[in-house]
C-alpha cells in the first residue's frame, strides 16, 4: 500500500532531521512538538493493537532523543496496522488511519522546519 511507504518515509525524514537540529531549536519548541506527534502515533499503535486496553504515556526522556522515539512510534504504528490488514481489517479505516497519521507527520515536519 503506498500510503505506508508514505507513512515510514515521512516519519524516518523527520527523525532524522530532529536529530540532527541544534539544541537551541530542539528547545525552542522542535522537541515538544515531536514528542506530542510521537506519544499520538505510539497512542494509535497501542489502540491498533491492544483494542480496550488504556494505552500507556510515551515517556519523555528528554530532548535529544526525541528523533529516536518519533521513529520507533511511526514504525510501531505501520507494524500494527500492516497486521490488522493480515488478519483482514477494513482497508478503509486502516487507510484512514494511515493519511491521518501522514497528515499529522507532514503538518509536525513543516512546524518543526
Amino acid at each position: 500500500m503506498a500510503d505506508r511507504i508514505a507513512l515510514h518515509t515521512a516519519v524516518d525524514r523527520l527523525a532524522g532531521r530532529l536529530r540532527s537540529l541544534p539544541q537551541r531549536r530542539l528547545q525552542a519548541g522542535a522537541a515538544a512538538e515531536a514528542r506530542e506527534l510521537a506519544r499520538w502515533l505510539a497512542r494509535q499503535a497501542q489502540a491498533v493493537e491492544f483494542p480496550g486496553r488504556e494505552p500507556y504515556e510515551l515517556p519523555d526522556d528528554g530532548m535529544f532523543v526525541v528523533g529516536d522515539q518519533l521513529a520507533v512510534a511511526g514504525h510501531d504504528l505501520l507494524a500494527a496496522l500492516s497486521a490488522r490488514l493480515a488478519d483482514g481489517a477494513d482497508p478503509e479505516r486502516v487507510g484512514a488511519l494511515l493519511e491521518e497519521a501522514l497528515a499529522r507527520v507532514t503538518r509536525t515536519a513543516r512546524a518543526v522546519g
